[in-house]
């Protein structure tokens, strides 16, 4: 099977590739395309560079010419390219509608044109949900986001499912909960916490620092994925949940036990506009089809953890030398965390 995989440098893609040659080996090819933005990084696949059935692609999924050239001889696509970063979506960057929502029309209309394509894979997230108070939301919940990067991803979702409702292209789309491990941008709280704690740096944790999410393992995120490929029924939407559902605080407190950092550390600041208090996932359909997570949370965790403190030479270089992760940083918590507090702030 050839495979074009988009945004194969980034987090998950890239753990998504290795996975593929580890399960599938000379069986499959993978050709990856990727536009290279901040969070994307050659390194990442440093272990599969030099394979005969892997083949990298610069290029932006919203450019017709280049997605035309990657997807040729392919029999499956998975997107995984995408502006990810709620923070960064409340600061009015357009290029979450441009990637998120046009990228993946483009993807779209070239997969239609060719006609051939087992299968179309499209990456959501549990973010298009907005917040639930208690319970779960199931493949039938209403979409209801709340921040505008929920917003892009919900755009491109549901874009998808036309292409399969209209023209009967085999689009499988899945909704993912928090994914978190290696290679993975410092940026969202848990790389981000490390790499501070390890540091003796402060931790700005958003609030009260009580809102919950669901921690999914990015090695099983792929083993999902990969399963999909094949068990996944076209017009079909599947949930992938770690089933490990947490409060931001736990995390946090989690990580610096794990590096035997004082909770000190820890500074409450003021919290993100329209931050989702819970998300939580109904992950059975696909359980039903024969796939759990696999990975316990606190195995997942440990060996994240690790990972971050014995690969500084991976996340050193950008947050010391890379002057647009400095400022972004800068302009997202710099004030926050000179207003910022040891106790928590009130939710609201």
């Amino acid at each position: 099977m050839k495979v074009l995989v988009t945004g194969g440098c980034g987090f998950i893609g890239s753990n998504f590739i290795r996975h593929l040659f580890e399960s599938r080996g000379p069986a499959v090819s993978v050709v990856n395309l990727d536009k290279l933005t901040y969070a994307a990084n050659p390194a990442n696949l440093a272990d599969v560079g030099g394979r005969s059935g892997y083949r990298f692609l610069k290029g932006d999924i919203a450019d017709p010419d280049a997605v035309r050239a990657a997807m040729e001889g392919c029999e499956a696509v998975v997107n995984f390219a995408a502006e990810t970063h709620v923070d960064r979506s409340l600061l009015g960057d357009a290029s979450f509608i441009e990637t998120d929502v046009r990228g993946v029309f483009v993807l779209l209309e070239e997969a239609r044109r060719r006609g051939d394509l087992s299968k179309f894979i499209q990456i959501s997230t549990d973010e298009v949900y907005g917040s639930i108070s208690s319970g779960s939301f199931d493949e039938e919940s209403a979409l209801n986001p709340r921040n505008p990067y929920a917003a892009s991803k919900a755009g491109g979702d549901r874009l998808a499912y036309s292409y399969w409702a209209s023209y009967r292209l085999p689009v499988v789309i899945t909704r993912a909960s928090n994914n978190y491990g290696p290679y993975q941008y410092p940026e969202k709280l848990i790389p981000l916490f490390v790499t501070n704690a390890i540091d003796g740096e402060p931790l700005p944790l958003y609030g009260d620092g009580r809102n919950v999410r669901d921690w999914l393992y990015v090695k099983d995120h792929a083993a999902a994925i990969d399963f999909l490929l094949d068990a996944g029924e076209p017009g079909e939407t599947y949930n992938i949940a770690g089933g490990n559902e947490a409060e931001n605080i736990a995390i946090t407190k989690r990580v610096l036990a794990l590096l035997d950092k004082p909770e000190s550390l820890i500074r409450f600041v003021d919290d993100r506009p329209g931050h989702d208090r819970r998300y939580s996932l109904d992950a059975g359909k696909l359980a039903r089809l024969g796939f759990e997570s696999a990975t316990r949370f606190e195995e997942g965790l440990a060996e994240t953890v690790r990972w971050y403190r014995d690969r500084e030479d991976w996340w050193r270089p950008i947050k010391e030398r890379d002057s647009a992760y400095r400022e972004y940083y800068r302009s997202q918590y710099g004030e926050r965390l000179a207003t910022s507090s040891a106790t928590a702030k009130p939710p609201g």
